[in-house]
């Protein structure tokens, strides 16, 4: 992997150069909550932001998206793809889209999702936890690949890292903004990330997690919680790895119908209903500890489904807090 030294003062001119690769999207402050919106500038973006409430998954599974068009007697496929740079990505957010690649990327493939990652450039950006944050527990609180380039704030610019072959495409058509790293900026990088490391609040105990949970299921954690989920499905709409999802058909008129993917939600009583009326998870009890076991089960070739990125506990209406749910059932194993 390649270093480079970003300077403060070229930092502008190289945001702007972004541009010819696609166009800018960033994390805009908007009220109370962040969002990934188109840019034109660098005073609209907020580097300094916690966490967006829908992850950088928007971009390529679409929350609604039309895959066909009925029209004059014919399926038209929509393959419209923009060339895109999302630029400030947290590394929870990195491995989250990693988590989706196994998913989408593995035969079979899903074609809207692979244009879209060859399509778009992703710049990551440090950041610092909150209350909510407990990526640190699950490893995923910093990348080591995943992105084409990460940039580590220092007192006087930027550390990047360049992670990939388009990253270094990049690097080179900007060579003139980037200087070598010193031994000084190196110390700088280190003390950032041993200061950041020390400012994770909370933390997962996830060793033996999917066996505590196996061992767990008639736990009355679940029956306690699930009085107070609203079984809104929040937590599964902002989640950066949730990817469950419905296709129907809408008609527009007599002669023109589309066909949509829309995100679903573990959360609806819809979701586990087949043919013949019968439904896998009928009660809110059975969602509810549904969605604890599909992130806590453990995949050795991609980890847990769960990047710890803190969204389900900031949007949650009723505010449950997924790590303080499974300390209370390991708790109530002893």
């Amino acid at each position: 992997m390649r270093y480079v030294k970003l300077p403060s003062e070229n930092f502008e001119e190289f945001f702007n150069s972004l541009k010819s690769w696609g166009t800018v999207y960033a994390p805009v402050k908007q009220g109370n909550i962040y969002s990934f919106k188109q840019v034109n500038t660098l005073g609209e973006v907020s580097l300094n932001y916690t966490r967006t409430m829908l992850p950088p998954k928007k971009f390529f599974v679409h929350p609604k998206d039309t895959l066909l068009k009925l029209k004059n007697g014919r399926w038209e496929e929509s393959k419209e793809v923009e060339k895109i740079v999302l630029f400030g990505v947290h590394s929870c957010d990195i491995h989250g889209l990693q988590i989706l690649d196994k998913v989408y990327l593995a035969e079979p493939i899903d074609p809207y999702y692979k244009n879209r990652r060859e399509n778009a450039v992703i710049i990551g950006i440090s950041c610092m936890p909150d209350e909510y944050c407990f990526c640190k527990s699950l490893g995923t609180h910093f990348a080591m690949h995943g992105f084409d380039l990460f940039l580590h704030e220092l007192p006087d610019g930027w550390l990047v890292r360049v992670g990939s072959v388009k990253g270094h495409e990049i690097a080179w058509a900007n060579e003139s903004l980037f200087e070598e790293v010193t031994e000084e900026d190196l110390k700088h990088f280190k003390e950032f990330e041993d200061k950041r490391s020390a400012s994770f609040k909370k933390h997962l105990n996830k060793e033996g997690l999917a066996d505590m949970l196996d061992l767990a299921f008639d736990s009355p954690v679940w029956k306690k919680y699930e009085r107070i989920c609203l079984g809104c499905g929040n937590c599964n709409m902002v989640c950066p790895t949730c990817r469950c999802y419905e296709v129907c058909d809408y008609w527009i008129n007599a002669y023109e119908s589309v066909r949509v993917r829309r995100y679903d939600s573990c959360f609806m009583e819809t979701h586990g209903l087949v043919a013949g009326g019968h439904n896998f998870r009928p009660t809110r009890l059975d969602r509810f500890r549904h969605r604890y076991y599909c992130k806590s089960y453990f995949d050795p070739s991609a980890g847990f489904n769960c990047v710890g990125c803190g969204r389900c506990d900031e949007f949650c209406p009723a505010k449950i807090e997924h790590v303080k749910v499974l300390d209370e059932v390991r708790e109530e194993l002893k």
